[in-house]
């Protein structure tokens, strides 16, 4: 299952949007009002997604300046991952055009139940990363 979240433009250049998102501690402003228990490093992070489940999520990869792909740490009832794209705004290099996809490998029952939990957080971190820039 593929999710493409919304993208949003940013009052801010592209390696500044970048060296905050390659950082954990500064996620917790992006997550949706139903995360709970958050905790974090620059590395890593773990929080309860209120009534169903504790997460732990790392960094698999990180692209400067353009892709951050995040991937759960331990054991998860399914896989999946999140990518966070940046664009440099063509007609302004201190714009940012962002935005966060889900990649989840599982079956289509599941996938029926998980659409909405993750359209939701992939649309709340734009939505939030466009308020903190």
């Amino acid at each position: 299952m593929k999710i493409e979240g919304k993208k949003v433009n940013l009052n801010a250049g592209i390696k500044k949007v970048f060296e905050f998102l390659s950082d954990f501690n500064n996620y917790e402003k992006l997550m949706p009002e139903q995360i709970i228990n958050w905790k974090s490093s620059n590395d890593d992070c773990s929080f309860t997604i209120k009534g169903m489940a504790d997460l732990t999520l790392k960094f698999d990869e990180k692209n400067a300046p353009s892709t951050l792909k995040i991937v759960p740490d331990g054991k998860v009832p399914f896989k999946f991952s999140l990518l966070v794209k940046l664009e440099e705004d063509s007609l302004n290099e201190q714009k940012t055009i962002a935005g966060v996809d889900v990649d989840a490998d599982i079956n289509p029952m599941m996938a029926m139940m998980a659409k909405r939990p993750f359209e939701n957080l992939v649309n709340n971190m734009a939505d939030n990363l466009n308020s903190v820039f």
